[in-house]
């Protein structure tokens, strides 16, 4: 399989055998990762009218713009989940959104909140943790944050 055709969200699937199934309207996601990582799909194509359709409609701005949107954006890695699976009816994503603005590799941090609704899963909102560059590990002190998003100290987490 060419990494060109590879879906953005991190399964190893071709886009359409993946969130091109959600996006198109052909299957809907049945638990809150699956709807995450559509979700970050969309939003690395600037797919605005899925953004819409699968954000809660009290909680959905009017309009999306990606005007201003340079980030290349590049994989999703998910942290955590808490419920969200196929017969909850609330969950919660962490999640690393990876991209690179001018040259530099960065990753963002959130964690998000998802409800069911009459079957369907929606977006509520979401709460960054952080966002900035990637940090190399040889770059940063022993007494430096972990890049790994984790709050502890280098020296404590992946520098052991």
């Amino acid at each position: 399989m060419s990494s060109e055709n590879q879906c953005l969200c991190g399964s190893t699937l071709e886009y359409q055998n993946c969130c091109g199934l959600y996006h198109s309207g052909e299957k809907t996601p049945q638990t809150a990762e699956a709807l995450m990582r559509s979700r970050f799909t969309a939003y690395a194509m600037h797919n605005g009218d899925y953004l819409k359709a699968t954000w809660d409609v009290g909680k959905r701005p009017a309009e999306i713009d990606f005007s201003k949107d340079t980030a290349q954006w590049q994989r999703l890695e998910i942290v955590s989940l808490k419920k969200g699976g196929v017969n909850d009816d609330k969950g919660v994503v962490e999640f690393k959104a990876y991209y690179v603005l001018e040259g530099e590799e960065c990753v963002m941090n959130e964690i998000s909140r998802f409800k069911k609704v009459a079957g369907r899963w929606f977006y509520l909102d979401g709460v960054v943790k952080s966002i900035g560059k990637v940090n190399k590990t040889a770059d940063q002190g022993k007494n430096a944050l972990c890049s790994c998003g984790s709050g502890k100290k280098f020296k404590r987490c992946c520098g052991k």
